[in-house]
């Protein structure tokens, strides 16, 4: 038996992140032939994906921010101006964002993590399901992963 000696350190490294993350991917796509087949192709890389609304005075009104990868549209922040929340912007802002991941990027499908006092029952509405629900993340509230198919 072999015994080895490490030194273990905990801090912040770009380049050390930047590494690992590249030997991860080598790592995944010699495992995966999925991924394999997405090296050196368009569908290989995160594309922003942003939508904006803004009122007659050139102001922020809503915003989603996401990017689509493969065939996924993931969407990371959704959010609209309390003055304009419940006229159907939020409705607006994600059906926009749909549309643009399928029709012009040709995704299948849009995910998103949201908190129990943010916005499940909105996503459900628009065909989203819970496929994870993580209680205590972070403490005192629950996560919740949605997923929905596009047309």
């Amino acid at each position: 038996m072999v015994c080895r000696m490490f030194r273990i350190e905990a801090e912040v490294d770009k380049d050390r992140r930047d590494l690992l993350r590249s030997r991860l991917r080598d790592t995944n796509t010699a495992a995966s032939p999925v991924l394999a087949a997405l090296r050196g192709t368009p569908g290989e890389r995160e594309v922003p994906l942003h939508v904006w609304a803004l009122d007659p005075a050139g102001d922020l009104a809503g915003g989603l921010v996401g990017h689509t990868w493969t065939a996924w549209l993931h969407i990371a922040n959704l959010w609209v101006d309390s003055t304009h929340r419940g006229t159907g912007l939020g409705t607006r802002l994600l059906a926009e964002a749909e549309r643009i991941a399928a029709t012009d990027r040709g995704c299948t499908g849009s995910r998103l993590e949201t908190w129990d006092f943010q916005a499940p029952d909105f996503y459900r509405k628009q065909g989203y399901e819970v496929v994870c629900v993580i209680p205590d993340y972070p403490p005192g509230i629950t996560e919740y992963t949605l997923t929905k198919r596009l047309a």
